[in-house]
């Protein structure tokens, strides 16, 4: 199927297609669930994550799912990508939250065996990570990063991106000094003035203004960040 194709009917199933709960996915902080979504032409699966199902943080505002969106939001700005499609659903079973395209794949390869077995996926780990720096993930552990059946790497779990406090916290950190290839700085270079007013829009002035900041600095220096106390890990480790 053409890409643009598929693209259209993904956002045609998740806006407009009636959410039925699957099940709770286990192991998460908040309560996430798989869902199917469907209409007249077919159905598939989703993944579901409502405000009401929020843990409270004392670092991070209620309305994680809207940094979920945020995320794929700058993931297409930028033209990786590599965020499966989300979108804020209002009339969810639980009220309103994302919904985000389920990612089919190996459930038994997450980051650190991709980085071990499969080399030619480097390149596109080390975009996840340039992402990370980015968006100041807070929660980069192994298992939000996968191998679709596309043979596409995907990066899930975005809701504890975009403070304004730096707050990296990721498993990726085996790229650290490499320098940035050219064409993703010219990318990034795009934030450094001007955040998209779509991702804006999902969050506050100063989380906005941080991202901006965070940008130049990866443009001005040029590699990717290293972590030098060994502390900044997300637990748990997958």
């Amino acid at each position: 199927m053409n890409q643009n194709v598929e693209h259209a009917r993904q956002l045609e199933l998740l806006t407009g297609g009636h959410i039925t709960l699957l099940g709770r996915i286990l192991r998460s902080s908040n309560e996430t669930f798989l869902a199917q979504v469907s209409d007249e032409q077919g159905e598939a699966w989703a993944v579901y994550k409502p405000l009401a199902g929020e843990r409270p943080l004392v670092d991070f505002p209620p309305g994680l799912y809207r940094r979920e969106r945020a995320a794929f939001l700058l993931s297409e700005h930028l033209g990786w990508g590599f965020v499966p499609m989300t979108i804020i659903r209002a009339d969810g079973p639980l009220g309103e939250g994302s919904l985000q395209w389920f990612v089919a794949g190996d459930l038994r390869q997450h980051y650190f065996t991709l980085y071990a077995d499969a080399p030619r996926t480097h390149p596109a780990l080390a975009r996840i990570a340039v992402f990370d720096c980015l968006a100041n993930n807070t929660d980069r552990k192994s298992g939000h990063v996968l191998i679709g059946d596309d043979d596409r790497v995907w990066g899930i779990d975005h809701g504890l991106c975009f403070a304004a406090d730096d707050k990296l916290r990721t498993v990726i950190w085996d790229f650290a000094g490499e320098a940035i290839p050219a064409d993703q700085l010219g990318d990034v270079a795009s934030l450094a003035e001007e955040v998209p007013d779509n991702v804006a829009e999902l969050l506050d002035q100063d989380e906005a203004d941080a991202l901006r900041r965070r940008a130049r600095r990866l443009v001005r220096e040029r590699v990717l960040p290293g972590d030098p106390t060994g502390m900044h890990f997300p637990w748990p480790l997958v």
